[in-house]
């Protein structure tokens, strides 16, 4: 089977065609391949396929984590879907739309002498009541909210990008145990289809610092649904404006909340790192 590895901002997965035959066993196959030591090595699998309605999107994304779950959507991993498509003469357009399970967004493409360097997605409107997110809880959203974990009490603001997020505001986040923590918050009751778990410090109100624990993967270089959640979180809750930059382990991503469509908008780098033919 031939496939591509991309990564944005560091978020690495393997791509495969999908627009002309389906491909078998994605969940096995996923665990398989993002195996560091067995596989290709990767935070997760991404088919690309035909869209479910062609009047509607123009590709259609699967995305599975390296633990073989699969996800609504990948703010990292959809950047590199428009990337794909584009480089390899799926489209011509520098506007394309990408069907997800946490629906169809639409994707900017920058190009540079023929090829994408840079990708703008609309991520659409954060969800920020509890039944959205989901957390199993009543009012009408989870900002702010104390949670014990691990003998600790963290402040915790849950958001909605499509896929659920949890994000703590706080200090010291290169010390912070996330093999140790992260798990008790993916799997903390309050979450009950899991979560993924945003580490932030406040630099100014302009930018972010943050390391994410991701659901079904750990601890990840980046994630862009999570980098868009910081910043919703970020207003919410006082510490930023609504144009901040976020710098993650892997590189950094723009990302606006726009006041007058309530989307989020965020920008950043896609890479093709290398292509081949996969054994397993």
């Amino acid at each position: 089977m031939k496939f591509t590895k991309m990564q944005a901002a560091g978020n690495d997965y393997v791509y495969m065609d999908a627009l002309q035959a389906p491909i078998p066993d994605p969940e096995g196959l996923a665990r398989r391949i993002s195996d560091r030591h067995f596989g290709v090595g990767s935070d997760g699998l991404i088919l690309i396929c035909p869209p479910s309605d062609p009047g509607k999107a123009d590709f259609r994304m699967r995305m599975f984590n390296a633990d073989g779950s699969e996800a609504e959507m990948c703010g990292n991993g959809i950047r590199c879907v428009g990337k794909y498509v584009y480089d390899n003469g799926h489209t011509d357009r520098e506007r394309v739309r990408i069907e997800t399970l946490a629906g169809i967004l639409a994707l900017r493409l920058h190009v540079s002498d023929g090829k994408v360097e840079t990708v703008t997605v609309d991520m659409g409107e954060p969800r920020l009541a509890p039944e959205a997110v989901p957390v199993s809880d009543s009012g009408a959203d989870f900002i702010n909210r104390p949670l014990r974990v691990q003998g600790r009490v963290w402040n915790v603001t849950a958001v909605s990008m499509g896929n659920p997020h949890a994000v703590i505001f706080t200090h010291g986040i290169d010390k912070l145990d996330l093999p140790g923590i992260g798990p008790q918050f993916e799997h903390h009751p309050l979450f009950p289809r899991r979560t993924n778990t945003e580490f932030v410090e406040v630099v100014d109100r302009r930018n972010l610092r943050m390391r994410v624990w991701e659901r079904g993967a750990g601890e990840t270089l980046a994630c862009g649904t999570g980098a868009c959640a910081s910043a919703v979180a970020a207003v919410l809750t006082g510490n930023a404006d609504r144009k901040v930059r976020v710098e993650l382990l892997g590189g950094g991503l723009d990302i606006e909340w726009d006041a007058a469509t309530n989307h989020v908008f965020m920008t950043g780098g896609a890479v093709t790192v290398f292509t081949g033919e996969y054994l397993g």
